[in-house]
Order: structure tokens, then C-alpha cells, then sequence
């Protein structure tokens, strides 16, 4: 596994194949885990790095499968948004999906996620891991975003690719529709962290951007409401 050094106190672990999915470490907490299959390689990745806490941005499958595993064999609490909180400890993710009962909601139970019991429920202005939480619904109802000041980096989950996950097609893109809960709500959420005029930009799937010009310029041509 590919460990990239993205800003000072932040790494972002690229998933096979590369790109593809991401998960982070920022200050001692791992943001986000991948899937079920990625659990060995991360750990092996993370093995000299002190972890404190493992923190979601959203709890899709391919963000959260490999949280019980990595979890258990760290004993790390699993911190969360409060409108993901359910599915979390659950571990019914299609609670989050547009359509629970659809063929998706169909996969995510297929999945079999064990309910993990949430320790916290992360809200906006939290702090982890020397990053504030910004609630940025729409993707999902409880995603957050994760953002420093200081240094203008974000970790903005799925509120935008920067790879399709299916086609593996590099370049910024919308979610898919079918696994948004709320597509207005997401772009009201990039508007928002377009805003900030961040100039690190970490995606859920893609390679960091370090041109946030670029980032703002593509929020721009969102259809408005």
C-alpha cells in the first residue's frame, strides 16, 4: 500500500488500485477504512504510527468495511456524524442509501457489516485530529468533512469525486445519484467547502488536488437549485 505524505501531520493511504479509495491519517486518527478486504494492508501501512481514535466521513461500505477489523485489533473508538450514526451501530447501511430497498440496499446487506457501537457522534466545529468538522449532508445525512485552517487542507469525503469508482476514470465528478441520499443538499455541501477557498483538497476517491482553483471552478458550473 501507497503511503503519500499530503501536508504536515497527514497522510492519505491509497487503496488498491491506486487511487481508487482512500483513507487518511491525520494527527493519530485514521479517517475513513476502505473495505472489509483492505483491513491486513492497513494495518501492516499503519503499524509504526501511534492511532488514537478512527473517524468516518460517511459510512458507505467501501468507507466503512474495514472499521470493525482495524476497530478490534486496535481497540480504537469509531466516531461518526449523527445522521450515519444508526447505520453505523446498526450496521444496515442501506438505511442511508436514497432507496433501502433497491438493488444497492440489496448489496450493502449482501455485505453482512457487523453494528459497531459508536463512541462519538461527531458535529459541526469538533475537533479531530487537528482538523474542525464541517457537516456536509447530502451524500449522506451525516457526512462530514474535515478542515484545517491553518494550512487551508480539506478532506472532503464523497461530496466530490476525483476518480469514478466504477469506471476508474480520473477528473472531478458528482457522487452517483443512486447512492446520494440528497443530490441538492451535496452540492449545497460543495458550495459550501468551495467557499473556503481550500488549497489542499483530499478525496474519498482520486488523488489529492493541490490546485484548489481547479476545485472551486468545477463547483462553480453545479447546477443551481
Amino acid at each position: 500500500m501507497r503511503i503519500h505524505q499530503v501536508a504536515p501531520d497527514l497522510f492519505r493511504l491509497a487503496l488498491m488500485p491506486p487511487d481508487h479509495t482512500n483513507v487518511y491519517l491525520a494527527g493519530g486518527v485514521l479517517i475513513d477504512a476502505g473495505t472489509r478486504f483492505g483491513v491486513k494492508r492497513i494495518l501492516s501501512a499503519l503499524a509504526s504510527h501511534g492511532l488514537s481514535a478512527h473517524a468516518l466521513t460517511h459510512a458507505h461500505f467501501d468507507h466503512t468495511g474495514g472499521s470493525s477489523g482495524i476497530c478490534d485489533a486496535l481497540r480504537l473508538p469509531l466516531w461518526c456524524g449523527a445522521g450515519d450514526e444508526e447505520a453505523v451501530s446498526s450496521g444496515n447501511l442501506s438505511l442511508i442509501l436514497p432507496k433501502p430497498d433497491g438493488l444497492l440496499g440489496k448489496l450493502q446487506r449482501a455485505m453482512d457489516l457487523p453494528g459497531l457501537p459508536v463512541a462519538r457522534v461527531l458535529r459541526e466545529g469538533d475537533e479531530v485530529g487537528g482538523f474542525m468538522v464541517l457537516e456536509s449532508p447530502g451524500h449522506t445525512p451525516g457526512h462530514l468533512a474535515y478542515w484545517r485552517e491553518s494550512d487551508g487542507v480539506l478532506i472532503l469525503g464523497d461530496v466530490l469525486f476525483h476518480r469514478n469508482p466504477l469506471s476508474l476514470r480520473p477528473g472531478l465528478s458528482e457522487p452517483f445519484p443512486w447512492a446520494t441520499t440528497d443530490p441538492e443538499a451535496n452540492r449545497a455541501s460543495a458550495r459550501r467547502l468551495a467557499a473556503l477557498n481550500p488549497s489542499v483538497i483530499c478525496f474519498g476517491h482520486g488523488a489529492h488536488l493541490t490546485d484548489g482553483t481547479q476545485f472551486c471552478e468545477f463547483v462553480a458550473t453545479l447546477p443551481d437549485p
